[in-house]
């Protein structure tokens, strides 16, 4: 069983730049993966990044933009996030399982999910 807790979402103007944590607690190893989703208002959940233990992965709208990283000993993941858009507003959730087959863009491959963090890009 894993919990989540997203952290770092704000108002940000364009161009400007944001770092969202994802804290993960209940694990017992470094064997999980952690993928990064968003949903803008009326519109579907998008995948947006994820890391396993040997690679991270990214959407092609937030490749150059965004990076993601992970902590082993706080047991965080990061997602730097710059060059923001106002088409990158949205609420943004971190989910987690175990590695299985690794990083995944699919929501339906991940059993735990964050509560979620606004993000708002305007100027």
């Amino acid at each position: 069983q894993f919990r989540l807790v997203e952290s770092g979402g704000g108002l940000v103007q364009p161009g400007g730049s944001l770092r969202l944590s994802c804290a993960v607690s209940g694990q017992t190893t470094d064997d999980y993966v952690v993928g990064w989703f968003r949903q803008a208002p009326g519109q579907g959940r998008e995948w947006v990044s994820c890391i396993d233990d040997s690679s991270l992965k990214y959407e092609d709208f937030v490749r150059g933009r965004f990076t993601i990283s992970r902590d082993s000993i706080k047991n965080t993941v990061t997602l730097q996030m710059n060059n923001l858009q106002p088409e990158d507003t949205a609420v943004y959730f971190c989910a987690a399982d175990r590695q299985g087959d690794g990083c995944s863009r699919y929501g339906r491959n991940y059993r735990f999910w964050g509560q979620g963090t606004q993000v708002t890009v305007s100027s």
